[in-house]
């Protein structure tokens, strides 16, 4: 295995815009790095179950994708739309019917099972790098730890990137508001087409 190949796919694909990373930076800018790390934890979690469903499942899933890939794509596309609505609808100063529902552990957790980024992200990456290699549990289990603790880092990092210019973003919250909800319809478009 490249370990410099698989190292850099790993970053580059959990660093990039995704759900996880715009919804995290969205939420710290609104409600602050503090609340948002319990959806940051979801995620990671999430991550972890879904990457380790990839592993224990490679085979299964490659049989079947072609199957559920359509239908993932389009109730992954159809969520990221809805998320960008709502960031859209936002209210400033975390004044949101259901902000705390959203930024809750579960909420990140659960958008893991609708992210076709990851899902897709787990197969390409056990497929390619790991399961040509490897073969023990133990070692799924690490690559999977790994990969969603990367992740959880990119998801960490967007967060802190949100707070950190928390004051600036809320003096253009219109215009960062649009600009999150753009990069989902972004990120909806590309999967889809």
């Amino acid at each position: 295995m490249s370990v410099v190949s698989f190292l850099v796919f790993a970053f580059v694909t959990s660093f990039t815009p995704g759900p996880n990373n715009i919804m995290a930076m969205a939420f710290a800018n609104q409600y602050g790095f503090k609340r948002t790390l319990k959806f940051c934890l979801g995620v990671g979690v999430g991550c972890f179950l879904i990457l380790l469903a990839c592993s224990s499942f490679n085979m299964l899933l490659g049989t079947y994708l072609p199957k559920v890939e359509f239908f993932m794509t389009i109730l992954g596309a159809s969520y990221m739309l809805y998320l960008a609505f709502k960031i859209l609808k936002s209210k400033p100063d975390g004044k949101n019917d259901s902000g705390d529902k959203n930024i809750s552990f579960s909420a990140g957790m659960m958008l893991q099972f609708i992210n076709p980024k990851l899902i897709l992200y787990g197969i390409t990456a056990i497929s390619t790098f790991v399961l040509p290699y490897y073969s023990s549990p133990s070692s799924f289990f690490m690559f999977s730890l790994f990969l969603a603790f990367l992740g959880f880092a990119a998801t960490i990092c967007w967060a802190f990137f949100g707070a950190l210019f928390q004051k600036v973003l809320r003096q253009y919250r219109t215009q960062f508001n649009v600009l999150m909800a753009l990069l989902l319809v972004y990120s909806a478009a590309s999967i889809l087409f």
